[in-house]
């Protein structure tokens, strides 16, 4: 019962906003309730339990996207991002642009939250569709393909390195195996999958998005010699990774090295968390992008103000869309999913994948899908040779499987490309899944050799 109540619920908010067009934040607020009081919660709770959702994913996502879309819109209107995208231009030619978004991308992905960087570089890659005059989605989904990949199995993200926690799997093994499995699996589900979309929903390619996100980018041209130089810009784009990068390290060195506590690593790693970093990269950026630029604090204010605009029905419906997770979460949908699988005779690497695939399709969450298969399968484990690294990472393919719109990601991706729920599906959806069937798949194969 509780797989059939979601799914018809999912159904209703699919009419609700395909069928009946009604706005994104009213028809989640719509299901969300209707589905809280289906699953049984009690009606004193189904307040507390959507306000607690909403307050959670906000808390660690909403200064995130406060501060990165005016850091971005910043970067845009100060010129950073036009001399940044002229500068991989020249470099790569319009031809290998792609690659070179998707490297950078990658690149970018080790260190950051797919969150941020997502919101630092949708303006750059926009302004560099203009440029060469591609479609924003064509450069935008192998852009985000990276992002997702890298948080998925590449410690230090959080769902990778929990696991490995979990697991008692080394770090470095996980890290290791997670590059050589994430390099094909970008290069699959990103450049490759995005050909064939185009052909599948050619209107979300074509039309010139200038909505959710992309409004970041969208800032006048001005002559390359009124722009910061290379350095400056790059420096303020990548303040954030450096941050972050810095933090990583330092803990990854005082761990290895049994360092005693000091205050020193509590200010790394205060100045290393997203918040933290976003904020301290904004504060940057209104002197690069601003001062130093000649530009005057209403001119600077006006771009952030623009900025929070362009984002706020976006915080909204990512809140609103964290409601939704936190009342599948208490409704017992993962509970229920988790007793399918007891005394499962299943491999355990096919195993942990599945758990994490039907947890995550149940109630959306990529983390509790991937913890909740961690307890599940780790007795499993006892008395077998598996490789734990590779059920990290196996774990970690299952739970990022088809996302849809009980992931908060899903809503991100949508508003931040501007698509509507259809292109989304054919778009996201299906590129997330590529990358869960990759991920186990290469897997399978590296666990022929170690």
């Amino acid at each position: 019962m509780p797989l059939l109540i979601t799914a018809v619920g999912v159904l209703v908010l699919l009419l609700l906003i395909m069928k009946w067009k009604v706005n994104t934040f009213i028809s989640l607020a719509i299901v969300t309730f209707l589905l809280a009081i289906a699953l049984g919660i009690p009606l004193s709770d189904i307040v507390g339990s959507i306000e607690r959702g909403l307050g959670g994913t906000l808390a660690s996502v909403g200064l995130i996207f406060g501060f990165g879309a005016i850091l971005g819109k910043l970067i845009a209107d100060g010129g950073g991002a036009q001399r940044i995208s002229t500068t991989l231009i020249d470099a790569f030619g319009e031809k290998r642009i792609q690659w070179a978004v998707v490297l950078t991308a990658f690149i970018l992905g080790i260190a950051l939250f797919f969150e941020v960087g997502l919101v630092l570089l949708i303006p750059i890659v926009y302004q560099i569709s203009k440029q060469v005059n591609l479609s924003f989605l064509y450069l935008g989904l192998p852009m985000a393909t990276a992002l997702s990949v890298t948080h998925a199995f590449l410690p230090p993200h959080p769902g990778p390195t929990v696991i490995a926690g979990e697991f008692g799997a080394n770090i470095g093994m996980v890290l290791l195996y997670g590059f050589i499995i994430s390099i094909p699996t970008v290069l699959i589900a990103g450049p490759l999958f995005t050909k064939y979309a185009r052909k599948f929903v050619p209107d979300a390619f074509e039309k010139a998005n200038k909505g959710g996100m992309a409004a970041l980018g969208d800032s006048k041209p001005m002559p390359l010699e009124d722009t910061p130089g290379f350095a400056k810009s790059a420096l303020t784009a990548l303040f954030p990774v450096l941050l972050m990068g810095i933090a990583t390290v330092t803990s990854l060195l005082q761990e290895a090295a049994n360092l005693p506590d000091h205050w020193l690593f509590h200010v790394v790693a205060f100045i290393g968390m997203p918040t933290s970093t976003m904020f301290l990269s904004l504060l940057l950026a209104l002197y690069t992008m601003g001062i130093s630029q000649k530009r005057t604090m209403a001119q600077l204010m006006e771009s952030a103000e623009q900025s929070v605009k362009a984002i706020a029905m976006i915080l909204l419906i990512i809140g609103i869309s964290g409601s939704l997770k936190e009342v599948l979460i208490v409704g017992g949908v993962g509970d229920y999913v988790a007793s399918l699988f007891i005394d499962s005779a299943l491999s355990p690497l096919v195993l942990a994948w599945l758990i994490a695939a039907l947890m995550r399709l149940a109630q959306g969450s990529a983390t509790v899908a991937a913890l909740t298969t961690a307890g599940l399968v780790i007795p499993l484990m006892e008395g077998s040779d598996v490789n734990v690294a590779l059920m990290v990472l196996a774990t970690g393919a299952g739970s990022i499987i088809a996302s849809h719109v009980n992931d908060t990601g899903f809503w991100i991706v949508k508003e931040s490309f501007g698509l509507t729920m259809k292109e989304t599906f054919a778009t996201w959806t299906v590129l997330e899944t590529i990358i869960s069937v990759c991920g186990l798949l290469f897997v399978f194969i590296l666990s022929i050799f170690v």
